[in-house]
């Protein structure tokens, strides 16, 4: 954006699900003015972003500090965001093409990331965490105080059942 580095504040306040499993710290903080509208019906107001140093299909995400500011409205099946404005309502819009062009772009930037080094490492410390798949999940797992029964020790030797030792006799 062509902005002196000077104007960004350090924080290390980090974000979370940027990347999988992992944190990402920002280089800072930054405020900047938005406007939104026309020249004859338009608002301004200052904003913090987090900079980060990766690439990103977008340039800013605007969020709910955003809407909150200039009390909008989004709404994301007519890719339209609406705010009061001194002379009226301000609307601010774009193509169903370029929502779809930004699509591809982050698709396309999601695959490259998967194919980096610093991905597979990620991989790697989840699925140390992750449980067994081969083992069945069941809705109720006690883990102690359990037994197994043949369900019946006449027909089948596989199919059991997990009893609570702790149950009464009723």
């Amino acid at each position: 954006m062509g902005i002196d580095r000077s104007h960004i504040w350090l924080t290390r306040a980090p974000f979370h699900d940027i990347v999988p499993g992992k944190q990402a710290i920002p280089i800072g903080q930054i405020d900047l003015p938005i406007t939104f509208g026309n020249p004859s019906n338009y608002r301004t107001k200052t904003l913090t972003f987090e900079v980060v140093g990766f690439p990103l299909v977008y340039h800013a995400i605007l969020g709910r500090p955003c809407y909150t500011k200039f009390m909008a409205v989004p709404n994301y099946t007519y890719l339209k965001l609406m705010m009061p404005g001194p002379h009226g309502v301000i609307t601010i819009g774009t193509s169903f093409q370029r929502a779809y062009e930004c699509e591809v772009k982050s698709y396309e930037l999601a695959l490259a990331t998967l194919a980096s080094k610093e991905l597979a490492t990620i991989r790697k410390d989840i699925a140390k965490g992750a449980p067994n798949a081969k083992r069945v999940a069941r809705s109720f797992e006690p883990t102690e105080n359990v037994k197994e029964v043949l369900v019946d020790p006449d027909n089948s030797a596989d199919k059991t059942v997990c009893i609570g030792t702790t149950l009464s006799p009723k």
